[in-house]
């Protein structure tokens, strides 16, 4: 046997010890000896764990578009079911950060606010350095800010700034929208506590920025409410009228309006403070079609408390005025009937009995229409109508009796309609 043959055999004897099935075949006697070429087997098993990779995926991705489906249409149970089976451990930890994040946001939607705090948590336990983590610190300061934790509120919104130091640069721009965010949360919150100087101050430096992405009206209307509550009258003024040019179709405009004539009293401007008052209830109605019932509440708000502060300031001719006005804002009896009665007493303080008197039989003359279910509150303004009525009725055959003959002071009997305008 050759040397060659001999090696031959030792090949075919380790082989077989080896387990393999396959014999190579026999080598010629040729010197050149061909290498032994690699199973086949091994690319199948590539390919097919592959196809399972592929498989899987698609799998946690059909999860997540169903859970997200189902968040969107307020399926929640079915849908938080989806995002919990994400949240496995052998779930990819991409597909866990995304699922823990958007199960987070779905039940805030929910307004089961402590649990969605809990879990946005979690999320910032296991991954503090996620791109994610700025949104979700704002949206932790607006759950405590719902709960009525302030403070805490305020070092989430606080946090969404300094959170940024981690981020990569092609996260900038997200990061950028978030602090903006932040900035508006801060002001808020402060307004809602009734800390309207500092929040007057993060309104001012917003208003400032003039940045596209800002709700420019919102946040003015915000600076304006802050100032007035501050008492900074001349700036909230300067700010109402700005806001009155720029956003006059806006739903926030009946309050600034009446910001601007509240501030204009706190000048001790009564004048223009009337006017404005003037010109908001006698606003062209095409104006107020867009959001009726805003306007509505306003205008009949503002003249009335305007009317009462000019009433009780002792300026009856400016008061009476106002009255008379806002009456025609609305034909219902709960309305009608203690506007009238400021209209008698206002004529009273002008000495004017008989319009007076006029003004409370109307009163008495509806009250009939008002059936059996009827408000303490407007019971008593009739009742106090009627006495002032017989009252004035007492004083005039008091004074008529004192009277040379022929002589009247006035004449009790007029009488004024509900609807006369």
């Amino acid at each position: 046997m050759s040397r060659l043959k001999k090696l031959w055999c030792a090949v075919v004897l380790a082989t077989s010890l080896a387990g393999v099935t396959r014999v190579p075949a026999e080598p010629s006697e040729s010197p050149e000896v061909v290498p032994v070429t690699e199973p086949m087997a091994e690319p199948v098993v590539e390919t097919a764990t592959n196809e399972a990779v592929a498989s899987r995926i698609d799998r946690f991705n059909y999860l997540l578009s169903t859970a997200r489906f189902g968040a969107t249409t307020r399926d929640f149970i079915p849908a938080e079911a989806n995002f919990v089976k994400l949240l496995a451990d052998d779930v990819p930890e991409e597909f866990q950060r995304t699922a823990l994040y958007e199960l987070a946001l779905m039940v805030q939607v929910q307004n089961q606010q402590t649990r969605a705090q809990s879990i946005f948590t979690q999320y910032v336990q296991r991954w503090p350095n996620d791109a994610r983590i700025p949104d979700i610190y704002l949206h932790q300061g607006q759950i405590f800010r719902e709960m009525g934790l302030n403070d805490l509120a305020l070092t989430k919104f606080y946090a969404v700034m300094s959170a940024g130091l981690t981020l990569k640069n092609d996260q900038l721009p997200v990061y950028k929208r978030l602090v903006l965010q932040a900035k508006v949360e801060i002001a808020e919150t402060h307004y809602l506590m009734g800390k309207y100087k500092d929040a007057a101050d993060y309104y001012a430096r917003l208003l400032k920025q003039n940045d596209p992405a800002l709700d420019a009206a919102q946040i003015q209307f915000r600076l304006i409410r802050s100032l007035v509550g501050v008492k900074q009258f001349d700036e909230a003024a300067t700010q109402a009228q700005d806001f009155l040019t720029r956003h006059a179709a806006s739903a926030e405009a009946p309050e600034v309006r009446y910001d601007l004539a509240q501030s204009y009293k706190g000048l001790g401007r009564n004048a223009e403070a009337l006017q404005q008052v003037l010109v908001f209830l006698k606003e062209e109605h095409a104006q107020t079609l867009e959001h009726p019932e805003v306007w509505t509440y306003w205008q009949q708000r503002v003249g009335n408390e305007i009317a009462n502060e000019l009433y009780q300031e002792g300026d009856f001719v400016k008061a009476l005025e106002v009255y008379q006005t806002i009456v025609k804002l609305d034909e219902t009896l709960p309305w009608q009937l203690p506007v009238r009665y400021q209209v008698g007493m206002t004529y009273e303080k002008l000495l004017q009995p008989q319009a007076a008197v006029a003004a409370y039989r109307a009163i008495t003359n509806a009250a009939p229409q008002l059936g059996t279910n009827v408000s303490p509150g407007l019971q008593s303004v009739v009742a106090m109508a009627r006495w002032r009525l017989n009252f004035l009725e007492w004083q005039n055959r008091a004074e008529n009796f004192t009277q040379p003959a022929g002589k009247t002071i006035f004449n009790s009997n007029t009488n004024l309609s509900l609807s006369q305008k």
